[in-house]
């Protein structure tokens, strides 16, 4: 086995961690058939897809009208992408020829240029590449080629990669500043990873080139959004913020001035990792320090000014935007099940560049938090939105929630979600591991087997534990032979108090943590092992006092996992709950729906009277409401929204 790319480990590491485990059989049997038949319209009392209609039709094999988003086409791509994982866990004959199939098709409604696209082959053929700033033409061309690398690394088979590769081509030959080229570059970043991933599976340097093209020439004057946009007669695309809105605010798309200017998250929360994503890549790639550091900057405006504390980014629905620093509202916000993904592969891509724990834990909690969140434990309902705080009453009628759904939904017009959760789980392996020239990060700590090639020799891993319930991990390490190598354990920012063992003889900690991690360097044999504790005491949270929506309120945080509380636990009317910071947290294991889970109690007091509607709705100079105890039941918010409907908060009125 060559040397590995971290993208491309899925295949040589076996999950068998109890937890991932579930969730990847849940992908596997429910969420990928599920998804197909989503995909061929057949789920009851949801917004038709048509994805698959759209590329019969394009490909000549049936008759009728596109139907759906610009961006419908992926879709399909980003569920074959899942689906390419899905066989690398668990080959699956069947599964196989359906997608098979499916890039049979693909491959027939590819034109002779290469270009792919249904929505312009089937609807506006005279208008390809017309409208980058609108369109998703790249976009589509981005998820499309991820599927292809994805596919090509789990099977062995080409046929999607060449696909990919015509297509790339065919972008190569559009794009740049030669003459007679379109001086432009994506709307909707997408394509910048893409091109990365399949640079490192063909070594092609245009594919690299063309990348840091579209990255360079981003945000240049004259402003090529404006150029197009007068090229097509000022016509736009989407109306929904008024004409030409998206041309108009090009922060929107990070496009407002080049990104080495840049020094704020701004914009489309997804767009922005996903650019990023890319970015960072190119850095590791082509050594360009420059690009680096505009990843640093840019990574930590975005964590410690724009991010809510379950990871999620993009506050504001507007434009599924961020807001400004420090403006994290917990009831309206978006932070779509998307930009954590995209954070988690920006932050991936980050500790392949920088050994730094601050990666990892970002990772980890977008991972554990609002990423599990957005879809629900029966793999058949996903969030796109994931709020910090709901009360379905107001949602009913108050119209700046409209964006806000209080229970997970079958399907979306939009479904850009649902198949982005099942290719992250399904590819969870490849962010277990970082590899570096002098040895192996271990950024989670999920169950699992692997073997690595390092310039040293082969190593195989194999991590057990139950994490996230439980503190202790055990790496046992094999190496072919003796060699010596560094392994370097991530210890999260909310462990205080780590233990290390390296055959049963514990570790001075301090002497060999760098930058978060603990790298032990040394010759390695078969039976060594290491035992790492991660002691995981029930932590209290608070905001910066900027943080204005946090402010007399703390959230709570045990292991990895934000907590929340639920109405069908505590009762309605949540605001009125007040929690002490400082009374005892008792864990204890749940059962039914949260079996096998470390649930949170602790008392607390409910203020108000039973009576309050009999109340005016303002009183003067009346002594405070009493209070009367209550014994309050925190579930993990992964978890919510998978009873009956009912409110929801993550940040709780502190007493």
């Amino acid at each position: 086995m060559k040397n590995l790319s971290t993208e491309s480990l899925f295949k040589y590491v076996k999950v068998t961690d109890e937890f991932w485990s579930k969730y990847q059989s849940l992908v596997n049997d429910v969420v990928i058939p599920y998804q197909w038949n989503a995909l061929n319209d057949n789920i009851e009392n949801t917004e038709p897809s048509h994805a698959i209609k759209n590329l019969k039709i394009a490909a000549g094999e049936a008759e009728g009208e596109f139907y759906g988003m610009v961006f419908q086409d992926s879709d399909v791509t980003k569920w074959l992408e899942a689906v390419a994982y899905s066989l690398a866990n668990k080959p699956d004959p069947e599964l196989e020829k359906i997608a098979d199939d499916v890039i049979s098709l693909i491959g027939k409604a590819q034109l002779d240029n290469g270009y792919v696209n249904t929505y312009f082959t089937i609807k506006e053929p005279e208008k390809k590449w017309t409208n980058l700033c609108e369109c998703h033409e790249l976009y589509c061309a981005g998820h499309l080629i991820e599927a292809g690398v994805a596919y090509y690394h789990a099977t062995g088979k080409n046929a999607l990669l060449t696909i990919s590769c015509k297509f790339a081509d065919h972008i190569y030959d559009v794009f740049g500043n030669e003459p007679g080229k379109l001086a432009g570059y994506p709307g909707h970043p997408e394509v910048e990873l893409a091109l990365m991933r399949l640079y490192e599976v063909t070594q092609n340097e245009k594919y690299l080139n063309i990348c840091k093209y579209f990255i360079e020439q981003r945000g240049q004057q004259p402003h090529f959004y404006d150029i197009e946009f007068k090229k097509r007669g000022e016509t736009s695309f989407w109306h929904v913020h008024g004409p030409a809105w998206m041309i108009k605010d090009k922060h929107y798309s990070q496009a407002h001035i080049p990104l080495a200017e840049q020094h704020e998250a701004v914009g489309h929360a997804v767009r922005f990792v996903y650019l990023l994503a890319g970015v960072a890549h190119l850095a590791r790639i082509s050594k360009d320090q420059e690009k680096l550091g505009i990843c640093k900057i840019l990574w930590d405006n975005m964590v410690n000014k724009q991010m809510y504390v379950t990871g999620g980014i993009g506050s504001q629905s507007c434009g599924e935007s961020f807001s400004c620093d420090y403006d994290l509202p917990n009831d309206t916000a978006y932070t779509e099940t998307c930009a954590s993904i995209g954070l988690m592969m920006f932050a991936n891509r980050m500790l392949q560049l920088d050994t730094n724990s601050k990666y990892g834990d970002v990772m980890e909690r977008a991972l554990y938090n609002t990423v599990l969140a957005g879809m629900a434990l029966d793999g058949k309902h996903f969030f796109y939105v994931n709020p910090l705080e709901v009360h379905p009453k107001s949602i009913q009628h108050n119209h700046i929630y409209d964006h806000v759904k209080p229970t997970r939904q079958q399907w979306f017009g939009c479904a850009c979600c649902p198949p982005n959760i099942a290719r992250i789980i399904g590819s969870i392996g490849n962010y277990i591991y970082s590899i570096k020239d002098d040895g192996v990060l271990v950024n989670l700590y999920i169950g699992n087997k692997t073997h690595i090639e390092l310039p040293q020799g082969q190593l195989l891993l194999e991590q057990n534990g139950n994490y996230p319930w439980q503190d202790s991990i055990q790496i046992d390490v094999s190496p072919t032979m003796p060699l010596r190598t560094k392994i370097a354990l991530r210890i999260p920012d909310w462990c205080h108090s780590p233990i290390l063992f390296i055959n049963d003889q514990q570790q001075e900690l301090e002497s060999i943590i760098s930058q978060g991690y603990a790298e032990i360097d040394r010759i390695w044999k078969a039976g060594d092992r290491i035992r790492l504790s991660l002691p995981m005491d029930v932590m209290v949270i608070r905001g910066n006092p900027l943080l204005r929506h946090a402010d007399g309120k703390i959230a709570i945080q045990r292991g990895p996992l934000v907590y929340c509380i639920e109405e069908q636990d505590n009762g309605a009317e949540l605001h009125n709950i007040r929690l002490d910071s400082t009374t005892k947290f008792e864990t204890f294991t749940g059962n039914g729906l949260f079996a096998g889970k470390t649930l949170i109690k602790a008392d607390s007091v409910r203020i108000g009277s039973q009576d309050a509607q009999l109340l005016p709705l303002y009183s003067y100079n009346q002594p405070k409401p009493e209070t009367k105890k209550q014994e309050l039941i925190l579930i993990p918010y992964f978890t919510w929204a998978n009873r009956s409907l009912g409110e929801m908060r993550v940040w709780i009125n502190e007493k």
